[in-house]
């Protein structure tokens, strides 16, 4: 046995590392692993954010105490909360999946960011996984401090938590399309000021906190078609009324889903 093969032996039944040799072996962690560290790093930049929290946690507990406390809207019969509350689901779903990822991932592709995550061993379709999956989280715990909050005013929610599921996915796959769609065609600066002008527009009027019973017949019909119309109308369909499965609003949102994600990975430029 030559001197070098005898080393290695030795090494390898000591238990040391032979020389030359590698412990553990260099290369890429398993997919899924990669996508979990890259979802919890995210989540983590987004909860630290004090702007982001500002938008996505505290306006809409805002809107939500304000409005429920104080008879400022006429929100029709019954208890202001029962009619705001799932609005205000729509809005935190809205915020995150929609104006904060668009002006993060903006801001990210601007910098660089994107470019060099896009040459690292995470694939890009990872990536946008692991943004979807922050959004998520950060979403659970909106609706898990938004509910909390309405059942201390009085919420009284009806209809099958199933139905509400469904609702809030397609909604955050809607809004997400749009937000990546925003964030990879349209310059940082701009993507800022277009996505928080859009969060203010549909604020007032997508049905959030003024019913879309206010306004006139013909933008009532067009104003039904956007996303967080949809979203906070099916959500009070199911959780003020009952209702069953809100087909017509779930279609709305699944075609917002399709165009929006489907144009985000066409137009979508990383750097």
């Amino acid at each position: 046995m030559s001197t070098d093969a005898a080393d290695t032996t030795a090494g390898t039944a000591s238990g040391r590392t032979p020389a030359g040799g590698f412990s553990p072996r260099p290369g890429a962690a398993p997919l899924g692993r990669m996508i979990r560290a890259q979802a919890a790093l995210e989540t983590r930049m987004l909860l630290r954010n004090g702007e982001q929290l500002l938008l996505t946690v505290v306006i809409p507990t805002v809107l939500l105490a304000l409005f429920s406390s104080v008879d400022i809207v006429d929100t029709g019969a019954g208890k202001a909360v029962d009619f705001l509350a799932p609005g205000v689901l729509a809005l935190a779903v809205m915020s995150t999946a929609f104006t904060g990822q668009a002006i993060a991932t903006g801001f990210e592709r601007r910098y660089g960011v994107l470019k060099r995550l896009g040459a690292s061993p995470l694939p890009r379709w990872a990536l946008m996984t692991a943004k979807t999956c922050s959004v998520l989280v950060t979403e659970v715990l909106q609706i898990a401090l938004l509910t909390a909050v309405a059942f201390a005013l009085g919420w009284s929610p009806q209809g099958d938590p199933f139905s509400v599921a469904l609702l809030l996915v397609l909604g955050t796959a809607a809004f997400s399309g749009l937000g990546l769609l925003m964030a990879g065609t349209l310059r940082a600066e701009a993507t800022l000021a277009a996505a928080n002008l859009v969060f203010l527009l549909l604020l007032v009027g997508g049905g959030v906190i003024v019913p879309l019973e206010k306004f006139p017949d013909a933008a009532r019909t067009v104003l039904q078609l956007l996303p967080i119309s949809a979203l906070s109308g099916g959500l009070r369909d199911v959780l003020q009324h009952g209702a069953a499965l809100p087909w017509g609003q779930l279609g709305v949102l699944a075609a917002w889903a399709v165009l929006g994600l489907g144009a985000a990975a066409r137009f979508f430029r990383w750097e």
